[in-house]
């Protein structure tokens, strides 16, 4: 006699395993554990029916062999306790992997069932350690904050640099090539931070989508689910690159004012467009090529192979180095005219500029340099957190710093906005007489 072996109970398992590996903030390196569990489970599947086609049957009552979502059961004998070894697809695999999971074969050949009408099964060998489950919820709370963290400073940078730009478009007396490089540097800020909150928006209603059927898996897990985060991917590193190299045009900006000072004329300017907006395509469009052919899983966001990251690094840590370089070299000229006391040689919007971006210069580029090789993958325990912590923060909030710096606490703006309000005032003031 053979009972037909399915339930949905052990369809609920499965979902619980998947539903646990989503809820997980980490939704790229969960994303990727999901996708590398399906493949060992659709392979643990396919080795069960092969062993249930090819192996002869016994005579007599037996509960029949059987693949219940979860475990491959052989035949089992009445009355008899079947054992089978932990499923090698389970992601923790390697700690439970002398472990074993049971079913009770009644003495009517049918699998015991319990009260619920769901077959009884004893994985309590294959479960993950509750130590282990603690540390991860432990960590998924911390990841949870940094992500709250990292939001809000995108948010207030977002409306502090829209306004700024605002600010600086608005009025015309502000037109000028360093004040259009502002713009354009404030602007890739803003890109940056709608890319960011775009991406992990994409990402969450990716891995968030409610899994049902096995159907649901294959589905969330194929190429055409994973387009919206994959061009979010795409969208963020370009906006990312463009950051920096508009902050790269800022310090050679300074650079050319204070020590060469060689005039911007619009050809400059152009050379400025070109770099802070066209440099990136250089490292974005192979940095595809690379993710397509060789590591086209889920949404791009994890890095297998670091020599593809490598090619989005690299050009950060270039820039990067050269802002510390030109810093460096603009400290020691700036210290050297103050000891001099020859500062009337440099207009006071030289030294106000020079202010402004000695104080970003070393912000934007040291956490760059100093975490540049210890990445995520490489990285481990409290130095891993302090690295994520300082990454967040400052990239989140130097937007922030930079509408502050350059426009709100700028005595050119801030009396070119005087002026405006001063006018404002005075027109009102005369439509009123004249009602």
């Amino acid at each position: 006699m053979r009972s037909t072996g399915r339930s949905g109970g052990s369809a609920q398992f499965v979902r619980g395993i998947l539903t646990w590996l989503l809820l997980s903030q980490l939704q790229a390196v969960w994303g990727k554990v999901l996708e590398e569990t399906y493949r060992k489970w659709m392979q643990y599947r396919e080795d069960c029916m092969k062993q249930i086609e090819n192996e002869p049957y016994p005579s007599g009552v037996f509960c029949n062999r059987t693949f219940d979502r979860y475990a491959c059961w052989p035949d089992g004998s009445p009355g008899s306790l079947v054992n089978v070894s932990c499923p090698f697809y389970l992601p923790w695999y390697d700690k439970v992997c002398h472990g074993v999971v049971r079913r009770r074969c009644g003495l009517d050949g049918q699998w015991v069932r319990e009260d619920s009408g769901q077959p009884w099964r004893d994985i309590s060998q294959c479960e993950e350690e509750q130590e282990v489950t603690s540390q991860e919820l432990w960590f998924k709370q911390i990841m949870v904050s940094f992500r709250m963290l990292y939001t809000v400073g995108y948010s207030l940078s977002f409306l502090t640099l829209v306004s700024a730009l605002i600010i600086l478009l608005g009025l015309r007396k502000l037109h000028c090539t360093r004040n259009y490089i502002h713009a354009n540097l404030f602007a890739s800020f803003i890109l940056r931070a709608m890319s960011v909150i775009v991406k992990d928006a994409l990402l969450e209603r990716h891995w968030g989508r409610e899994i049902m059927e096995q159907s649901d898996l294959g589905e969330l897990l194929s190429h055409q689910a994973a387009i919206g985060c994959r061009i979010a991917q795409v969208v963020m590193q370009y906006c990312i690159l463009a950051n920096h190299y508009w902050f790269f045009g800022e310090a050679i900006y300074l650079y050319t004012v204070l020590i060469s000072s060689v005039l911007l004329h619009k050809k400059k300017y152009t050379m400025y467009i070109c770099l802070g907006w066209g440099t990136p395509v250089l490292f974005v469009i192979p940095w595809i090529l690379a993710k397509l052919l060789k590591e086209n899983k889920e949404c791009w966001a994890v890095n297998e192979n670091m020599n593809y990251w490598w090619i989005i690094r690299f050009p950060i840590l270039f820039a990067s180095l050269i802002n510390l370089v030109i810093f460096m070299k603009i400290l020691k000229v700036i210290l050297s005219k103050l000891r001099a006391n020859n500062q009337k040689s440099y207009p006071d919007y030289k030294l106000r500029l020079a202010k402004a971006t000695l104080t970003l210069i070393p912000l934007f580029g040291i956490h760059e340099v100093v975490f540049i090789f210890a990445t995520d993958e490489q990285t481990t325990g409290i130095l891993r957190y302090i690295k994520v912590f300082f990454t967040l923060f400052l990239n989140s909030f130097q937007g922030f710093l930079v509408a502050v710096l350059y426009c709100y606490s700028n005595k050119e703006v801030k009396t070119e906005l005087q002026k405006k309000l001063h006018s404002w005032r005075m027109e009102v003031g005369s439509m009123c007489c004249g009602q």
